[in-house]
């Protein structure tokens, strides 16, 4: 598809980035086993010299993601962490970055345990104004991150606005896109110059790769972090690849699943006497919920929910007692999926910050899969009592 900007979202899903194959007439774009190219004389490749820089099923893979998006440019690597950790590579010692006070885990991880020790200050603030980035600007600041909606409190940062900060001070805006996916909310046109997704998790949508990408349309920001990626390694495999150009076929109609099945458990949650507190930014009542409306296509299948007056033993109880419902780390997947953050995916943050953030001991996170909805209302009727 060579313009792809022209097509719906299901089409560009379906298409986008991709041709038959010109020696079969393949219509899946193959897996492009290899690890290098032969050359006819010594420099003569045809954009194909070694796999660790380009490989066709990859590439493929990049241009429909970059598609989705809205982008010029894609690249993926072979976890989210390994994206997140080339755009850390963009920064120098002494600079300086910005993101929010509810972040995953295993981004916070990294900036504190790994990038601080490179010289690199970052800045966990509350951005659900976004206005309260401005008082953390310096003649240092040179990244802001962004996650939004947030792991796991669901908290909706307004990226217009903090486009509009970024540009006024020359800023890098990098927008995690994860929970959210390419098909409820496009960062690109909203200001963002990266986003950023676990491929993992919507996009694959099958719980069976690893992956991560990064999209822009500002060249020189691609062309940095493509040499980063050369130069690292952190290149996903062409198999990999296959399997997220399989998956993401299927994105818009996942999703409008994980939305309805998660609106329809959120509303019954909501009134739940043992939910305490629950977190789905389509509520009414939830913070930012005019900005999400404003930014997002529907609300997603992301759930977190407070047991009230439930201990540690408690929580564990419950959260070890579903039979639809998998107790396990990650999310997006087709198959419905708890997970206990204090414990699991956000256990790297100290207690106190955790706290602080909303991640109590005694919180939840669903990601409510598209099985049918009402055998997983019974299980959550059954678990919770």
């Amino acid at each position: 598809m060579n313009d792809a900007s022209k097509f719906g979202f299901g089409t560009k899903a379906i298409h986008a980035g991709q041709e038959p194959d010109p020696s079969t007439g393949a219509i899946m774009t193959p897996i492009y086993q290899t690890s290098t190219y032969v050359q006819e004389s010594p420099g003569t490749h045809k954009g194909y010299a070694y796999a660790r820089g380009k490989n066709p099923t990859r590439v493929a893979l990049e241009k429909c993601i970059a598609a989705l998006e809205g982008a010029e440019y894609g690249l993926c690597f072979s976890s989210g962490m390994g994206a997140m950790d080339a755009v850390c590579k963009l920064l120098r010692p002494g600079d300086e970055v910005i993101t929010g006070d509810d972040l995953y885990g295993g981004s916070y991880r990294m900036f504190t345990k790994i990038f601080a020790n490179y010289g690199i200050k970052f800045h966990f603030v509350s951005m659900t104004n976004a206005e309260n980035i401005r008082k953390y600007i310096n003649a240092n600041t040179k990244l802001i991150w962004v996650e939004t909606p947030t792991n796991p409190t669901m908290q909706i940062i307004d990226l217009a606005a903090c486009a509009e900060i970024a540009k006024e001070n020359k800023l890098i805006l990098a927008v995690d896109n994860t929970f959210a996916s390419p098909y409820l909310q496009n960062p690109i046109a909203l200001g963002a110059d990266i986003v950023m997704h676990s491929v993992t998790k919507y996009l694959g949508g099958h719980s069976d790769v690893v992956m991560g990408a990064l999209v822009t349309s500002n060249k020189d920001l691609y062309d940095q972090l493509a040499f980063i990626l050369n130069s690292c390694g952190a290149n996903p495999g062409p198999m990999d690849s296959f399997l997220v150009l399989r998956g993401i076929k299927t994105l818009h109609v996942r999703m409008d699943r994980h939305c309805s099945n998660g609106r329809k458990i959120a509303e019954y949650l909501k009134t739940h006497p043992r939910i305490e507190k629950i977190y789905w930014p389509g509520f009414t009542d939830h913070p930012n919920h005019e900005i999400a409306k404003k930014q997002m296509k529907d609300f997603g299948g992301m759930i977190s929910i407070v047991l009230k007056g439930a201990d540690l033993e408690e929580t564990f109880r419950i959260a070890s007692s579903f039979n639809v419902f998998s107790l396990a780390e990650s999310l997006g997947g087709v198959e419905s999926l708890i997970n206990h953050p204090a414990t699991m995916t956000h256990a790297s943050i100290p207690k106190e910050e955790r706290e602080r953030a909303g991640v109590v001991d005694n919180l939840l996170r669903l990601s409510v899969g598209i099985e049918d909805v009402d055998d997983l209302l019974a299980d959550l009727k059954r678990a919770l009592g």
